[in-house]
């Protein structure tokens, strides 16, 4: 790897180790063994750079839930109840959440800074988008060219929303997670009208 990978992946491995805000020039410098210089050299700057490793860090995350097996028994096939496939699909996610505390912590860490950090905002606003895209290739079980524009900006918002507050609720209440089951059948309730037991 040359100086602009080694500081890319020094600066993903700070993000984990002390968070986006805490983490200075010379931490990622020591993470990466690359110099000072190089980091305006290649980034601009340091700030540059870190935005630069949260979007990778998200992209690598997700690329890896969508490859992984699903938690316990095979996920349902393509044409099985979209319910079914619903909650494996996100038992799959829920795991990942689970157990990656330091991911999630920076996550959520970064959505803290973003009404303060315009450059921040705006590098994660340009890839949000194709973020939705690939959520609902996931969950569909499809590459992701064959995802609509209609169906990333509705439907990977909607799973945008609910990762998001997931990730949150990891942090706060990670003992009173919900399973896929349990995500299913709520979304099952309000389409039926039974969320309160009775239609």
């Amino acid at each position: 790897m040359g100086h602009r990978e080694d500081l890319l992946e020094g600066a993903k491995r700070c993000l984990l180790e002390k968070g986006y805000a805490r983490t200075t020039a010379r931490d990622i410098v020591a993470a990466s063994g690359a110099n000072l210089a190089s980091i305006g050299y290649h980034y601009g700057s340091k700030d540059a750079l870190m935005r630069q490793a949260v979007i990778a860090s998200s992209e690598e995350w997700g690329a890896s839930v969508a490859e992984a097996p699903a938690a316990g028994d095979a996920a349902p096939p393509a044409g099985a109840d979209p319910l079914e496939r619903f909650a494996a699909s996100w038992d799959k996610v829920l795991q990942r959440i689970t157990t990656e505390r330091e991911f999630i912590a920076a996550q959520v860490e970064v959505l803290g800074l973003l009404p303060r950090d315009a450059g921040l905002r705006e590098a994660i606003g340009e890839v949000l988008p194709e973020g939705g895209e690939g959520l609902v290739a996931v969950f569909e079980g499809v590459p992701d060219t064959e995802v609509d524009a209609d169906a990333a900006r509705v439907v990977g918002s909607f799973y945008q929303a609910l990762l998001t507050g997931l990730m949150v609720q990891s942090l706060i209440t990670p003992d009173a997670m919900p399973s896929g089951a349990d995500l299913a059948d709520a979304l099952r309730r309000v389409t039926a009208g039974e969320v309160l037991g009775r239609k």
